[in-house]
Parts: structure tokens; sequence; C-alpha cells
């Protein structure tokens, strides 16, 4: 027979494994979707990947699907460390879009506009974020619930805005006013859609790393996650800590939202984000709340989605597999944490 046993400590070889073998595990596991679908396993995961890393255009594309995503993976990596469950960073991203659009909206030199936007968004995203934070603090309310609820506060909020005032009066469909062409993040390469957020979101997950490693804000931030009542004893102001762990989250994910209006749509319409939020929970656990692990792991998720209608229409795959591979990622990452914390042992038969 078998049993678990808890761990004294773990290898660096095995906590680097342990995403990889989740990815592999998840890969193993959809292939049987796609043999569903009449498709060859290899051929449709060749053509995913092909479509998405296969040539420069294709990289670029995929830089780009994976910026919100390092965004949003941040924001939850931040707010996990403290175990501050912060699920809303759909709604904090669609935050930060709306007030960077009003922002770029209003006619100004470009360096200010671009600058006046990445504050708005940030801004916009933790006043969202700090609801559920205040709602813990002061009233001991679920975190994960409100937090949840607010997105779909906010996409409503959203969808009223581009239904009344900012409607386009002239062809009446639900979309913001663009922002002035001076607020259009310069493009890197020409040809391509790959913009200045795209630097801008890799430069955040080693900021990031360094503020969680190598700051005091950083270590109580740590502490409180891994134990807030021994965080109290220390002195350290537990309450204040959350609130400014969920200020930083909300203004992460409010920039991702920056990033598309900023770089990609330029306005805001129902659907600027395919769940870029709730992608970013995904990407957080694959990089097990490492900032440095967002960005490989925003890659592979952006990867998918973007080679995702590639090889539906090459193979007749649907292209809602990405969804199923995500949600596959997130159970195995889940399960691959488990082997962190215990062994399985063998256990001889008693005589």
């Amino acid at each position: 027979m078998f049993r678990l046993e808890a761990r004294t400590s773990t290898s660096a070889w095995f906590n680097l494994a342990l995403p990889l073998l989740a990815i592999g595990a998840t890969l193993v596991l959809c292939s049987g979707l796609i043999a569903l679908a009449g498709a060859g396993v290899i051929e449709a995961y060749g053509v995913m990947f092909s479509a998405s890393l296969g040539d420069s255009y294709a990289i670029t594309e995929t830089l780009v699907r994976a910026t919100p995503m390092i965004f949003t993976g941040l924001a939850v990596a931040v707010a996990f460390r403290a175990k501050f469950w912060n699920i809303g960073a759909e709604g904090q991203l669609l935050a930060g879009a709306v007030a960077s659009c009003a922002v770029g909206a209003i006619p100004m030199p470009g360096p200010l506009a671009m600058l006046l936007m990445a504050l708005a968004g940030a801004a916009a995203g933790a006043a969202v974020a700090l609801i559920p934070a205040t709602l813990r603090v002061k009233f001991k309310v679920d975190d994960v619930v409100s937090s949840l609820l607010l997105n779909s506060v906010i996409f409503y909020a959203l969808m009223a805005l581009i239904e009344g005032p900012w409607k386009d009066s002239f062809s009446g469909y639900p979309i913001s006013p663009p922002i002035e062409d001076s607020a259009n993040f310069p493009v890197l390469l020409e040809g391509t859609r790959l913009h200045l957020g795209v630097v801008a979101a890799f430069l955040a997950a080693p900021v990031i790393w360094f503020l969680i490693a190598r700051t005091t804000l950083g270590f109580r931030i740590r502490v409180i996650g891994e134990n807030p009542e021994a965080a109290r004893y220390g002195g350290i102001h537990v309450e204040r800590v959350l609130i400014s762990t969920a200020l930083l989250s909300g203004a992460l994910a409010g920039l991702a939202g920056v990033s598309e209006v900023g770089g990609v749509h330029f306005q805001v319409m129902s659907d600027i984000s395919p769940g870029y939020g709730y992608s970013g929970i995904v990407v957080a656990m694959l990089a097990r709340l490492n900032p440095l692990g967002v960005m490989p792991a925003a890659l592979f998720l952006a990867a998918v989605m973007t080679g995702a209608e590639a090889m539906s229409r090459a193979t007749g795959v649907p292209a809602f597999l990405s969804d199923v591979i995500q949600g596959t990622a997130l159970l195995a990452m889940l399960v691959a944490l488990l082997f962190t914390a215990y062994r399985i042992r063998r256990v001889g038969a008693a005589r």
C-alpha cells in the first residue's frame, strides 16, 4: 500500500521540473480530445505551435497576446503571495482599459498621453482591487467572492458606457471613441503589432521580483502569506500590508487594460479581453507565484491561444481546445504542487 509523507524540503531542480511536468501532463490529457475530434495529435500540436512560434510574425503575435497575461499573472502572483485571493484581475483590467481610453481621447503630446494613460489605468485597477481588500480587512468579507463578483459589476458598467454615452452615433456599434493617434503606443517592428507595452510587461516582471524578494514590503508580503499571526506578533501591520498588496495587484491588472487600449485596439469594446484576467490565475500558478516564472508561463498560454485558430482551420479541432488546455494546466499544476509538500511512500504489509 502507499501513503503520503510530508517533505522536509524540495530540491531546486524538482521545483523547476514541476511546471514542465504539469504542462506535459496537460498536453497528454488534452490529446485525447484531439483524437476524439478525428485529428492526428502530433499534427494538431504541430500546427498549433508552428502558427504561434513558426516565424517572426507569429512570434510577435504571441508576444502581443502574452503581454496582458504577464501583467495579470504578476497581479495574481503578488496578491496570492500575501494570501489575498484576488480573483478580480479581469474587472481590474477592464477598469484600467476604460480609464486609459478616457485619458487617451484627450488631445495632448504623445509621451505625456502614454504616461497619463498608464497612470490612469493603474489607478483605476488599484481602486477596484481596493474594494474587496477593504471589505476583507474591515468586515471580514471573503475576498474570493467579493473580487470575483466585482468582475461582473465592472463589465456591465463598461457595457453601460459603450451602449450609452460612448456609443458610436455614426455606426451604432457599441464601441468607445478611439484614442488620439498621438496616444497610440509606438510599434517596435514595422509590419507587426509589437508595441511598447510588450517591453513594459517584460520589464515589469523583474521589477516585481525584486520588490518581492529584496525589499521590506516584499518581505512583509511573504511573511503574511506564510503566517499572518506570526507576522502580527512580529510587529507587522497585517491589514496595512494587505491593502498595499491589493493596490499593487490591481494596478498591475489595470496596466494590462492599458496595454490593450494603447497598443492593440485603440478603443474599448465589449470583447477587449477574452478572459486575460482569469488566464492570469493559470499563469501565476504555473509560475508558482514567482514573478520571473510568469513570463514563460504567459508565453506558453499565449502560444496555445494564438495557434488554436490555425489548428482549428487545418485539422477541424475546435479552437475552444485552448480554453480546455488552460483549465487542465491549472488542475495539473495544483496536483503537482501537492508533491512539493508530500511524497508518496510505499508501506510494506504488516505481518
